[in-house]
């Protein structure tokens, strides 16, 4: 198993609409093709404007054909086309677990 950390900086004051288009399409989208949603969550304290989402995995080579088939999905690339505006930058992480994580 792996987890997908995927950290989106957001321009200052576009939060709120990033977690909007997330919420009312992003996500029901993503869940189509990349299977377990683990969370999203927003900074409170750190790096403000910044959009978090985790996804888990049993393989990287998993991730990858999933992510890949989301990328041909039409509906995704319009939404990326409205969700990429309001991004700054954006840094993934690809997290595995230690032998005594729960989460393995």
């Amino acid at each position: 198993m792996i987890l997908e950390q995927r950290d989106y900086h957001v321009f200052t004051g576009k939060l709120n609409e990033v977690v909007r288009l997330y919420e009312e399409e992003g996500v029901a989208l993503q869940e189509e093709y990349l299977g377990t949603f683990v969370g999203a969550f927003t900074t409170d304290v750190g790096s403000l404007s910044t959009y978090t989402a985790f996804w888990s995995y049993p393989s990287y080579a998993e991730r990858e054909q999933r992510r890949a088939k989301l990328q041909a999905d039409p509906r995704w690339r319009d939404f990326l086309a409205r969700l990429q505006p309001l991004l700054h930058t954006q840094q993934n992480r690809i997290l595995v677990p230690t032998s005594y994580s729960p989460l393995r």
